[in-house]
């Protein structure tokens, strides 16, 4: 293709809009990425700092964020050098900084970007290369770290890179931190600050964050690794791993060793994840369930994890009959699997957009629930070894879990494993396992949609707006849904508006922070009463944005 474009933005339209072709187009990319100067807006959201490559994610604007992160440290700013869990500048110069990345396009030329302006200031950095999102927590916690850069977006598309920083406890940064990063790299953005490139090539030590997240697993003791092999080599089963192109690859076998009942999908390198966004989307699920059919083992798994492995969604069944099992339901197993089979003791911690199936169990067996605002981040008090109130499980609708004693970061190796183990326990393929934990506690049907509102309204408009829901809908409230009188039992409004009925159906509604639209998050007691729950969350936002 001898095309001239304008800009990256518009290169990549061209490279996404088919990727078989698109791939000698990358080059291009690549001269945007390291030729545009031009600043971008830095906002971590709830996993760190996203942008186009070659648009707002470039050398110049990485370096921009690096350099901001190293005068965050020496300001020792007395809440910044607690929330990273270090003293001073000097501490983390001595500690270090873990650098890596997933296996995206760029992604080793923007970590030796980082790696070359932390050495520039004295500061130790481990150059870890390609590793997913868990590995990072547990390894800076094995090497006493002071933090971690993993240059990821997660799983957004192709286009994407993304910036995530970790402090000393392996946890996603906390405001304290995010926002002093924000204030003073949009300020240099504002003052057109250039940052030369590498005139050397660097050089930095190694560290394997696989080994590392092994014997952390090891050391912890939640999840019984033999146990896990016992079963795969002795069972009658199969499982299938789609890796969707992603940094996911190799790290179970490292785990649990080689196996010919472990399939394994979408391993090879492939920058545009074969023009899919590399999610654990239903629809990207099609080749695990593919893979199940045609198998005539007793055990059937499937999972499939996105490219830095913090994310993960399940499929099991019989024969021809497989189901998909997304976290919703898995987070709640995950509950009643470590406290009744594992006699795990705590809380369950859950995003307050995630299903009440697993509240129905917690309040059965007399287990806390603390509901949190959107972000992992959110779990920390729960999670860390010191917590009072420390969370069996914490997890939300978003495909992301951990659990006790485990990572501060969603993981989705964790999910497999402890999935795996669930079978070799209990005898029962997941969606057996499932129907039994329903049979007892109750079954729910969650789902989520939204409106687009004007553009105008976006931000604290909308917010303003939608916060007379919680007047107009106080707790006793009767409500018309689907014809049916039902009770305002519980208002919740840690993120959003949540109203809980009496029959243990609910909606949330809550205004998007970065678009003009309404998010609605609901759940019903029957599959036919979704409809009726999805059109009062709708009547209700409506009457409200008047």
């Amino acid at each position: 293709m001898s095309q001239i474009f304008e800009n990256a933005d518009a290169c990549w339209k061209v490279i996404m809009a088919d990727a078989s072709k698109g791939r000698e187009l990358l080059p291009v990319i690549e001269k945007f990425a390291r030729d545009n100067t031009s600043p971008a807006k830095v906002v971590f959201g709830t996993s760190g700092w996203r942008g186009e490559i070659g648009t707002d994610f470039t050398f110049n604007n990485i370096r921009i964020v690096t350099m901001a992160i190293i005068e965050m440290f020496k300001g020792s700013d007395a809440a910044v050098m607690q929330a990273m869990g270090v003293k001073n500048f000097d501490e983390i110069k001595k500690r270090g900084v873990i650098v890596g990345h997933d296996n995206r396009f760029l992604g080793p030329d923007f970590a030796m970007e980082v790696i070359g302006i932390l050495q520039k200031e004295g500061i130790k950095a481990w150059y870890a290369g390609e590793a997913v999102t868990p590995e990072f927590s547990a390894g800076i916690e094995m090497m006493k770290a002071a933090c971690s850069i993993n240059l990821t977006p997660s799983h957004n598309p192709a286009n994407y890179a993304g910036f995530k920083f970790n402090p000393s406890d392996g946890g996603p940064a906390g405001s304290e931190i995010t926002t002093k990063i924000e204030e003073i790299a949009n300020r240099m953005m504002k003052e057109g600050s250039r940052v030369k490139d590498q005139e050397s090539r660097v050089v930095a030590e190694r560290t394997d964050l696989t080994e590392l997240y092994i014997e952390y697993i090891t050391e912890r003791k939640t999840l019984d690794i033999g146990k896990i092999r016992d079963f795969i080599d002795g069972s009658d089963c199969i499982i299938c791993i789609d890796n969707v192109h992603g940094a996911t690859r190799g790290r179970i076998q490292r785990i649990i060793g080689e196996s010919p009942k472990i399939k394994y999908l979408r391993t090879e390198d492939d920058y545009l994840f074969g023009g899919v966004a590399p999610e654990p989307s239903e629809k990207n699920m099609a080749g695990v369930e593919s893979v199940l059919k045609q198998s005539n083992a007793r055990f059937k798994l499937g999972a499939i994890m996105d490219p830095d492995g913090d994310r993960i969604r399940f499929a099991a069944g019989y024969g021809d009959s497989i189901v998909q099992i997304p976290m919703n339901y898995f987070g709640a197993m995950a509950l009643h699997f470590l406290n009744k089979h594992k006699g795990i003791k705590g809380v369950v911690a859950k995003s307050v957009g995630t299903s009440n199936f697993v509240n129905a169990i917690a309040e059965k067996l007399g287990i806390p629930i603390k509901e949190t605002k959107v972000g992992f981040k959110n779990f920390r008090p729960y999670m860390l070894k010191a917590s009072g109130e420390r969370a069996i499980v914490a997890f939300e609708e978003s495909d992301g879990i951990s659990g006790y004693n485990h990572t501060l970061e969603k993981d989705a190796i964790f999910g497999l494993l402890l999935s795996i183990e669930m079978m070799a326990v209990t005898g029962k393929n997941l969606n057996e396992y499932l129907k039994a934990v329903m049979d007892e506690f109750g079954y729910y049907y969650p789902d989520r949609s939204g409106i687009a509102v004007d553009s105008s309204l976006i931000g604290e408009p909308l917010i303003k707006k939608l916060s007379v829901i919680k007047e107009n809908y106080k707790i006793g409230t009767v409500i018309d849904i689907g014809g049916k009188a039902r009770i305002v039992k519980d208002m919740i409004t840690v993120d959003g508006t949540k109203i809980v009925f009496d029959d243990g159906s609910w909606l949330m509604i809550r205004p998007s922070g970065t678009e003009p639209k309404v998010r609605f998050y609901i759940e019903a007691r029957t599959e036919d009463g979704k409809k009726a729950v999805f059109e009062t969350a709708e009547r209700i936002t409506e009457e409200a944005l008047k």
